[in-house]
Order: C-alpha cells, then structure tokens, then sequence
C-alpha cells in the first residue's frame, strides 16, 4: 500500500461494498510516474467456508507501482447477505441485505 499516492487512506465509505473498480476520487496520482491510471493486477477469487473472499491489487497503468490491495468479502448469514471491503484507495465498507421480499429490519419505519 502506498499512502503518497492517495488523497486518504482507507476512507470511510459507509455501506458502498465493491467487488471491483476503484474509488478514483481519492486517487492523487502515482508517486513515482504521477499517472492517474489504475489497473488491476493478481486478482484471486476464492470460497472459504461459505465465504466468497476477492483480492487484487490496484497498481499504477503506467509503471505498475502497487497503490492498494483490495479485498472484498461476501457471505449468507440467515436471511441477509453479508459484505465487507477493505482498501486503502477505496476504503473501508460493510453492508447487511436482507434476501426476503421485504426487510424486517425495516418493516418498523414503514409506518411513519
């Protein structure tokens, strides 16, 4: 990971859970190029325990310096859908959805 090549590291990013792409706002440029270009690179997808877990790097497109690494969690836990992102360029995530039709977690605010 490399902190000179990002405006903030490891920002907040509420509930925005990425699998892929890249959070390009808070890229300044590459520190050793200052290209604003990002690839990614050694994408690995996996299943662990019910746990689909995605790692990959975000490197500079012009000299392959490595920004970020970037890793992306997704599992069922009862009736909701389970993510997690961690990355320094894009920040830190988690998200809870529920799979049934309607949201019983949120049935309660429907009424005001």
């Amino acid at each position: 990971m490399c902190g000179k090549c990002l405006k903030e590291e490891y920002p907040n990013r509420d509930r925005m859970c990425l699998d892929s792409g890249a959070y390009m706002a808070n890229l300044k440029s590459c520190c050793l190029c200052q290209s604003v270009q990002v690839s990614v690179l050694n994408k690995i997808v996996s299943e662990d325990g019910g746990i689909e877990v995605i790692v990959f790097e975000h490197v500079c497109g012009t000299c392959q310096h490595v920004i970020s690494i970037h890793n992306y969690k997704f599992w069922i836990e009862g009736d909701y859908q389970e993510y997690e992102m961690d990355c320094a360029l894009c920040g830190i995530a988690e998200d809870s959805i529920s799979i049934l039709p309607d949201d019983p977690r949120k049935a309660s605010f429907d009424f005001f």
